[in-house]
């Protein structure tokens, strides 16, 4: 069983974009760009990773993305049909058509396609890109989270699990702060069942 890794980009007040999908007010140090590119370089786009120089270099965290249809849809106004021709790429959509056979469109039930993507067998994470509205259908299936969080309040935008109360506790694995005040956080999902007493509260609180 693998993992679903919702990688996502954040601002201080919780956006993953503005209103209208903006995504350029995220600032960025050279440092952290540096980390972006050598530690999740497999997140990137196939364009970007050429423009960098690691179009070949080996995959080591992701080999597979799932996407909704609103991050799927601006490389297809640049004329990209397939934006991670390097990973297997599945957009969940009930509109789109299939626009290129290297990408694999969900019509409906994006849960039960990421189960059966989960019970594959490899040694690397599915990528989940969003957006919010798919990460919160897919919530109980992402088992981690790796939170890029940018030192901007956008004040309005798009949430990174969409409109519903649904509260889900995650353990804090490691945080990472670099120059400029972009601070990355891991997280992994807490697993509890019948026999397990729940967890009130984090170790030491």
């Amino acid at each position: 069983m693998r993992n679903l890794t919702y990688y996502i980009s954040l601002s201080i007040d919780g956006f993953i974009s503005g209103p209208g999908d903006e995504v350029d007010f995220f600032p960025g140090s050279d440092e952290y760009m540096a980390w972006m590119v050598g530690d999740y370089g497999d997140a990137l786009p196939t364009h970007a990773r050429a423009q960098l120089g690691i179009a070949d270099a080996p995959l080591t965290s992701f080999d597979t993305i799932v996407m909704g249809r609103r991050t799927y849809e601006p490389g297809l106004q640049l004329g990209i049909t397939s934006p991670y021709s390097h990973l297997r790429q599945f957009v969940v959509s009930s509109t789109l058509e299939q626009l290129d056979p290297a990408v694999t469109m969900v019509a409906s039930d994006p849960v039960a396609a990421v189960r059966a993507l989960k019970r594959e067998d490899s040694p690397l994470d599915i990528y989940l890109a969003g957006g919010g509205v798919l990460a919160g259908q897919l919530l109980d299936e992402i088992d981690r989270l790796v939170i890029k969080r940018y030192p901007v309040i956008a004040g309005a935008g798009r949430t990174a699990f969409g409109p519903e109360f649904t509260p889900t506790v995650f353990a804090l694995d490691e945080v990472r702060s670099f120059e400029g005040g972009n601070v990355v956080e891991w997280y992994s999902r807490i697993r509890t069942d019948a026999a397990a007493p729940a967890m009130t509260s984090a170790p030491g609180a």
